[in-house]
């Protein structure tokens, strides 16, 4: 993830670089990081995901899918672009998401001819139980139908508290931009929407592994998550 100094989640946000820094040399660190991770594939929440995929809703001409057994397109040796979305609500057109194979994370409740668009456009799809929120059960079924080991969680703050709450992260992994958003009420990276007394992160703990400071500016953190202590 990329935030702020002051955890805030989006660079429309973001105060100015300072003078003599590039703008467009800040954003590219974000993809000359990622490969360095080793990872088979990233996901991102549905709200992320649609503003990335922009297909259209469509009426199917086939028959609907009843069955809620995973469904495999043709990956080709491609990267897993995995779409964390219970209700079925993404529309792809395609089989793939920035040249990555497109793979939804769904619940057994959505409707056979989504199932059914979805073979349509060639793209993947498990389930994450009835209601899609069984994350470690979407994990499994991820790892056993693609066989990766790595994925990376790119967002947004929901699907990202969520992953946390459940004790599904590994590692965490932040550039940490040069800029502040100071507004009260804006999302940050992490953002569980429980009850005022729980702790998402209680029972964990982060083990630095790296700091390295970037051109203009950015430093990356990167933390191991582990069980804390007794």
């Amino acid at each position: 993830m990329v935030t702020s100094i002051d955890g805030k989640l989006h660079p429309s946000r973001f105060s100015g670089p300072a003078a003599g820094v590039d703008a467009a040399r800040l954003r590219k660190h974000y993809d000359e990081v990622s490969p360095r991770l080793g990872a088979q594939g990233w996901m991102c929440g549905r709200v992320t995901m649609q503003e990335i995929s922009k297909g259209k809703a469509r009426t199917v001409t086939g028959p609907g899918v009843s069955s809620r057994e995973p469904f495999v397109g043709e990956r080709r040796d491609r990267d897993l672009a995995v779409a964390i979305d219970p209700h079925g609500k993404v529309h792809y057109g395609q089989d793939n998401l920035l040249g990555d194979h497109a793979v939804a994370v769904l619940s057994e409740a959505v409707s056979d001819a989504y199932l059914t668009e979805l073979r349509e456009d060639g793209v993947s799809y498990v389930f994450a139980g009835p209601d899609g929120r069984d994350l470690a059960k979407a994990m499994d079924a991820l790892g056993e139908t693609f066989g990766v080991e790595t994925l990376l969680l790119e967002g947004g703050a929901a699907i990202n508290g969520s992953f946390l709450k459940a004790g599904l992260i590994d590692e965490i992994s932040v550039l940490i931009h040069p800029a502040v958003d100071g507004l009260a009420g804006v999302q940050s990276i992490f953002e569980y929407p429980g009850e005022p007394d729980e702790r998402p992160g209680a029972g964990q703990a982060l083990r630095h592994m790296s700091t390295e400071t970037l051109e203009g500016g950015m430093v990356w953190l990167r933390y191991q998550v582990e069980k804390a202590p007794a």
